[in-house]
């Protein structure tokens, strides 16, 4: 009950003072965010944390499937493939559910 409390009142004391910011440092802090979205630098660590979580999930993927073998659901084998980027034609697109 104590984190229930808590947390309303950090929401309510969020609230009044975002509303009390207003629109205009809205903007600010959007502005911003998209600047240092589209920065290079940062553009290329994202790129590389993707690449490297696909290869540690494909690594992932290698092992459970020795250890687990043909006990796992096909559906399950499924979305483990699709989030590991070696989606073969499943019906999952991009690898996103």
């Amino acid at each position: 009950m104590r984190y229930r409390i808590a947390f309303a009142a950090g929401a309510a004391l969020g609230y009044v003072l975002g509303t009390k910011a207003g629109r205009e440092r809205y903007e600010q802090l959007a502005k911003y965010a998209r600047q240092v979205s589209h920065n290079p630098a940062v553009r290329n660590v994202t790129e590389t944390a993707t690449q490297q979580g696909r290869v540690a999930a494909g690594k992932a993927v290698h092992v459970v499937s020795v250890k687990v073998g043909d006990r796992l659901p096909d559906s399950v084998s499924r979305r483990v493939r699709a989030f590991s980027g070696n989606n073969h034609g499943d019906d999952f697109g991009s690898g996103t559910v």
